[in-house]
């Protein structure tokens, strides 16, 4: 399985990513500078987490213009897998691969802690490895990680079983006290209608190895192994 990682001015998450995946995948993890026209054949493209271009007009919304974006959209317009992480789901929803959009949290703070979240689906090949109502923990660090979107584009996620992550409790309890942003629904991930594109605020690849203190977030990578090969 080969994948590439996008790295944009203001990214800070691109190598934890590429340390994942190469643990992972077993291959070389590409990294593509946002300038580039082409885009390598890989299987997987990951926008990782970060700040593009400082967070500046909106989170996401001028790394959605960077030229790499198009050959991103062509990719996972043919079926291909995109994963973006944190500002890697800003972007996406910017350049109109998923639905909604992030706004700032909430509590108008930033946000950074581990936090716990319900698997809602397993159908796709991003978590094919894990079990619905399966509780894990992931970090999340961001401002703008505030989930929105129209009633019925909600419904119509939660109708096609395309959420993907909710923030729980450690008992799985989806309640607004565990939500450390505001997003509707208490959702953290979603997926677009083929599947093959998801997009999440917390970040699986800060806790891949027993070293950083977990791993739930390793089988994510070595299930998307599976899936391709």
């Amino acid at each position: 399985m080969k994948a590439a990682v996008i790295v944009f001015p203001g990214s800070n998450c691109d190598r934890d990513v590429v340390v994942a995946l190469d643990k992972s995948l077993g291959n070389k993890t590409l990294k593509i500078w946002h300038q580039e026209t082409n885009l390598p054949k890989v299987d997987l493209v990951v926008l990782p987490g970060g700040f593009s271009y400082g967070d500046y007009l909106r989170a996401g919304a001028m790394a959605a213009h960077s030229p790499i974006l198009k050959e991103v959209c062509s990719h996972a317009k043919r079926g291909s897998l995109v994963l973006g992480i944190c500002n890697g789901f800003q972007i996406l929803t910017e350049c109109g691969l998923l639905p909604g959009a992030l706004l700032r949290n909430s509590g108008i703070a930033f946000v950074c802690r581990d936090v716990f979240l319900n698997i809602e689906q397993n159908n796709n090949p991003f978590m094919q490895k894990y079990s619905p109502g399966q509780v894990v923990r992931f970090p999340v660090a961001h401002h703008d990680g505030n989930y929105c979107a129209d009633t019925q584009t909600l419904d119509e996620l939660d109708d096609s079983g395309r959420v993907a992550f909710r923030y729980c409790g450690p008992g799985g309890e989806i309640e607004k006290t565990y939500n450390p942003n505001g997003s509707a629904r208490n959702i953290a991930g979603i997926l677009n209608p083929e599947r093959n594109v998801l997009g999440m605020m917390p970040h699986p690849e800060r806790l891949a190895d027993d070293y950083l203190g977990g791993n739930d977030g390793k089988e994510m990578f070595s299930g998307l192994l599976e899936a391709v090969t």
